[in-house]
């Protein structure tokens, strides 16, 4: 009889044990659930990429690897994004935060979207053919919208979807900041556009900060995309209003390519 209850009381134990731990483990699940995918990420992954392997790369032994090109002239590298088959990301060789960055509107700033604009030519290759310049997107995501701490201007194909809002709303697009009539993803875009066939007169960062009232003090809230249009291109801005809105103008984009196909 003794050892009858010695072990159901070890049972009764263990059976205890047992619940506390799955309840801890629950509790841990849960937490790790509810830690947004940006603020798990290791926010300094591509500085290290550039800083570490690129330049150092280039400089001693003339490769650019792990980038495609290292530009050390005009402070850029040209890296492919380990998502999509075609999606390419220009950025600084300084140390430059994002869009939110004094060093992007200094009167001497590089314009690192039209070496973004001119790096189209790897969406081409992986794609295997020349892509269409209303297919080519680059945007760059406002600071809450990013995962990454390191200025990068991700270049890739349009959406569908947002192409052809584009084609269809064409002619409410002036040169100057105006509502765009629909939403794009869901999102509200101010629009304008740039009447000339690259972005080698004309910086996207000093066309937002100086074009939208308020821009220049809060471009942290800002997200900017640039989609080639036959003659031009068309800007789109957004800005972030909380969670449901991130300011992620990465999101009119297709990493998979669709157009290409």
């Amino acid at each position: 009889m003794r050892q009858s209850t010695l072990f159901l009381r070890s049972a009764v134990a263990w059976a205890r044990a047992r619940t506390v731990m799955r309840s801890t483990c629950l509790a841990a699940l849960l937490v790790v659930l509810a830690v947004p995918r940006h603020a798990a990420a290791d926010a300094d992954a591509l500085w290290h990429i550039i800083s570490d392997q690129c330049v150092p790369d280039q400089q001693q032994n003339q490769s650019p690897k792990p980038c495609e090109l290292v530009d050390l002239a005009d402070g850029y590298v040209v890296l492919k994004d380990r998502d999509g088959d075609t999606q390419f990301l220009v950025m600084p060789t300084a140390r430059i935060t994002g869009i939110e960055s004094p060093a992007i509107l200094a009167p001497d700033a590089p314009n690192y979207w039209d070496a973004a604009w001119q790096a189209r030519h790897y969406v081409d290759e992986r794609a295997r053919g020349t892509m269409p310049r209303d297919t080519i997107s680059l945007a760059i995501n406002s600071a809450s919208g990013r995962t990454q701490n390191q200025l990068h201007i991700h270049i890739d194909c349009v959406s569908r979807d947002v192409q052809a809002a584009l084609r269809e709303h064409a002619s409410d697009i002036g040169t100057g900041w105006t509502p765009f009539p629909v939403k794009l993803s869901g999102h509200d875009y101010m629009a304008m556009r740039i009447d000339q066939p690259d972005l080698s007169h004309a910086n996207p960062f000093f066309l937002l900060a100086d074009g939208i009232p308020g821009a220049r003090e809060d471009m942290a809230h800002y997200t900017l995309v640039a989609v080639g249009d036959p003659a031009g291109l068309v800007l789109l801005a957004g800005h972030a209003s909380g969670i449901d809105n991130r300011g992620s103008g990465e999101e009119l984009q297709d990493h998979a390519c669709a157009l290409a196909h």
